[in-house]
């Protein structure tokens, strides 16, 4: 058990609001990690189980799931991860690309992007003179706080919340991504670039450099996927998962 999951149970009373918003972003967390992949199935009876809670809860928590395409209903049989395709994963990188164009464009324009672009650009040169060392998954998740990271600098707090939550959805092609031979490096200077640029007041050239890192990551999605997939199945074989038959 998790250590979310052990103060779901020590911290919260069964019916709580609070205790179904937890449930949420434990399990949310498990789907976009592919602990749960496309088509594993989920019933309120093993959840309350393994959570320790009653039904209402639970009911409440895949409800918002459902509601925000984590999960989908199905007749008589709980709840299943949905179904991931090219298109949408595609069409989740174009909404990503163009909040992101905004954010460096605005930036660029500004008359002093501000402290954090300065910090942004010593954590990437370091990390591009240091011999990478982390994981994918570790690097995926520094890479999520670098884009983040620039549009808490505009300070657009409903910008900042759509961009968050396209990257829990994209997190694991993040990762994958960053698997690849040379990406790391790659990174690195796609990031200084645009980094330099907003700092020059380049806003044509902000917006050239944050299309190039974004749209790497969006060319590989088919392959992405198909690893992905690989990688759910040897997760589920090996803690015997429930897929959808």
């Amino acid at each position: 058990m998790t250590p979310p999951e052990e103060s779901m149970r020590a911290t919260e009373s069964d019916g709580s609001p609070g205790l179904a918003a937890r449930l949420v972003a434990s399990l949310r967390e498990r789907i976009v990690q592919w602990q749960y992949p496309p088509g594993f199935r989920i019933t309120e009876e093993e959840l309350c189980r393994e959570f320790g809670m009653s039904r209402s809860p639970v009911r409440e928590a895949l409800k918002v799931l459902a509601a925000n395409g984590f999960v989908e209903q199905l007749p008589r049989r709980g709840y299943a991860v949905r179904q991931l395709d090219v298109r949408e994963i595609e069409e989740l990188y174009e909404v990503r690309l163009a909040l992101e164009l905004m954010v460096v464009e605005r930036l660029a324009s500004r008359d002093a992007p501000g402290e954090g672009i300065a910090d942004a650009r010593r954590e990437w040169t370091a990390q591009l003179e240091t011999p990478a060392t982390a994981s994918s998954d570790t690097l995926a998740r520094l890479d999520e706080r670098f884009h983040e990271g620039l549009a808490a600098v505009l300070g657009n707090e409903t910008l900042l919340h759509q961009l968050r939550s396209i990257n829990k959805r994209l997190l694991i092609f993040r990762s994958i991504d960053f698997a690849r031979p040379g990406r790391v490096e790659e990174t690195c200077r796609q990031h200084l670039a645009v980094l330099d640029r907003i700092a020059a007041g380049d806003v044509p050239g902000a917006r050239g450099a944050m299309e190039r890192n974004i749209m790497a990551g969006c060319a590989i999605v088919e392959t992405s996927i198909a690893d992905a997939l690989a990688r759910a199945y040897r997760m589920t074989s090996r803690g015997g998962g429930r897929n959808v038959g």
